[in-house]
Parts: C-alpha cells; sequence; structure tokens
C-alpha cells in the first residue's frame, strides 16, 4: 500500500510541477514579445488612390507623422518622387532636419515652411531657404499597387538610397 501512494503522491508533484513549468514558459514567451502596440506600428499601409492633388495627407508610422502629397502637374518633378500610375508623390517624415518641428505644408506656394527658424522646403522636401541642413527624409517604403507600405524597403526606395537621395 505504501508503494501505491508514494507513486500517487509522486505522479500528482510531477503533474503539479510540468503546469507550473508550463505557466512559467508562456509567461517567459510572453514577455519576449513585443507589445501589440509595438507590433502594430511597425508597418502602415496608405491606399494613395485616394490622394487629392495639392492636399497633403498626415499619416502616423512609428509615432512619427509622414507627409503624402499628390502632386498637381503643374508642380516641378524631381528624382525624390515617388511615381504611382504616371502620378508623382512626394512621401516623406514630416520633421524638419533643423531641430525636429513640424513644417505646415502652404498649398498656395506649394511648399512647407518650418514657423521654429524659418526653414522652407518645395513640394519634393528639398531645402530652398536655410537653416535645415538637408532635405525631408523618405522613410522606408514599398509599393504594392496603389498601396504605400511604410516600413518595408521596397524596390523604389533601394533605388533613392543607391541614387544617395534619402537624407
Amino acid at each position: 500500500m505504501s508503494d501505491r501512494r508514494q507513486f500517487i503522491t509522486g505522479a500528482g508533484l510531477a503533474a503539479f510541477t510540468g503546469l507550473g513549468a508550463i505557466g512559467a514558459l508562456y509567461a517567459a514567451k510572453r514577455s519576449w514579445d513585443p507589445l501589440p502596440s509595438v507590433a502594430a506600428s511597425g508597418f502602415t499601409i496608405v491606399d494613395l488612390s485616394v490622394a487629392k492633388e495639392n492636399q497633403l495627407v498626415v499619416e502616423k508610422w512609428r509615432g512619427k507623422p509622414i507627409f503624402i502629397l499628390k502632386k498637381s502637374v503643374d508642380m516641378k518633378k524631381d528624382k525624390r518622387d515617388i511615381v504611382v500610375n504616371g502620378e508623382n508623390f512626394h512621401i516623406s517624415i514630416g520633421l524638419c532636419t533643423h531641430l525636429g518641428c513640424i513644417p505646415s505644408y502652404r498649398p498656395e506656394k506649394k511648399n512647407f515652411l518650418c514657423a521654429c527658424h524659418g526653414g522652407e522646403f518645395d513640394a519634393s522636401g528639398n531645402v530652398t531657404k536655410a537653416p535645415p541642413p538637408s532635405p525631408l527624409v523618405i522613410p522606408p517604403f514599398k509599393l504594392d499597387g496603389t498601396k504605400l507600405v511604410l516600413g518595408e524597403e521596397g524596390s523604389e526606395y533601394k533605388k533613392l538610397k543607391d541614387a544617395d537621395l534619402i537624407a
């Protein structure tokens, strides 16, 4: 009888220990996974087909504002432009490269003005008036038809990067 009792006690203890180990492993795995807010902010998808000419669209990606501007036909084309279905777009991180202020878009002048120190950028994000030291930064992106996927380096982004057009 004592052998049976020892076996049942040992089996119960082993089962209890096994459940505790599974619980500990599950908790450890959950602590290694990124938070849902971090995982969700990895990629942002924007449908460019709904963009209107000369109207700035501001999206958020990884806590930063992203400027998307569909350029009108009278706007100067630039090597930094992204072409989707024959239409030119300006895409950049909406932070001034001087001190990180958020420039405002002026549709009547078709340029960006940073109110902090008076820096100006053209509709392609190039500096037209100092103090910004460099153009607006183009974030990593991939084109999927008319959808812009922010956070992934596609072939279009790599071409701009290889041509040294990514600030």
